[in-house]
């Protein structure tokens, strides 16, 4: 259960993550973003923070990182990986996710927690949760507003590839629980295939009591387990 944690110059979540999947079971290490293989993963993990400085725009420069091919592809042939904030634009920029990530609707940074509603619990990251579960867990970024054009946004909904989706405490989705103006107050989606995950709150900044939240690890420990039954089959 060897996950990569690739890491850009400007990535600050790395060690969230790194400590999140090790926490939850996996063999976490790190992957530099000029290296050009993964080593054997049997996951991938691309974190939050601000790969090169997000010149030009979040995740447009990681996306030519040397190690981005190899993810590429890794996903392609039907690897699991997992986006998180920053990691969410970049896979948005690779291709491997439809839609962008815009401009916070308030032109601000958003830095707090927010609530979430799960909206399928039937994924390999999402296995550990329960379908309508509200979990909370931080979010910060500047560039979080998700958005697609009406016929992709059809497909994720129609599709059931909307994972997880802003709401408040008790579960209602509306424009006030929504922290960054994203469509449909998307939170989290996955591809077609389902192997590929992005979000832009922090489940990595949720994985233990003295964090103030522990919902963000289930995410870990259903990718973890979903890497040891591969395994075991």
């Amino acid at each position: 259960m060897n996950v990569a944690i690739i890491t850009f110059p400007g990535s600050n979540c790395d060690q969230d993550c790194h400590r999140s999947v090790d926490v939850a079971g996996g063999s976490p290490s790190y992957v530099w973003h000029r290296e050009t293989s993964l080593s054997g993963a049997d996951a991938v993990v691309v974190p939050g923070g601000f790969a090169h400085g997000d010149y030009l725009r979040p995740g447009a420069i990681a996306r030519f990182s040397p190690i981005m091919d190899s993810v590429v592809d890794f996903a392609r042939g039907g690897g699991l990986v997992v986006g998180i904030c920053n990691g969410f634009q970049v896979l948005c920029e690779a291709g491997l996710l439809p839609g962008a990530l815009l401009r916070n609707e308030s032109l601000r940074f958003q830095s707090h927690d927010c609530t979430m509603r799960v909206e399928r619990a039937d994924t390999v990251y999402t296995s550990e949760y329960r379908e309508g579960q509200v979990i909370r867990m931080p979010l910060s970024h500047a560039d979080g507003n998700y958005y697609a054009d009406p016929e992709t946004l059809a497909e994720l909904e129609d599709g059931g590839r909307v994972v997880f989706r802003y709401c408040d405490a008790s579960g209602a989705v509306s424009e006030l629980a929504n922290p960054n103006g994203s469509l449909n107050n998307i939170a989290g989606i996955v591809n077609a295939r389902g192997n590929v995950l992005g979000m832009m709150p922090h489940p990595d900044r949720a994985f233990d009591p003295a964090l103030g939240s522990v919902d963000g690890l289930p995410l870990f420990t259903s990718l973890v387990g979903a890497l040891a039954r591969a395994e075991v089959a």
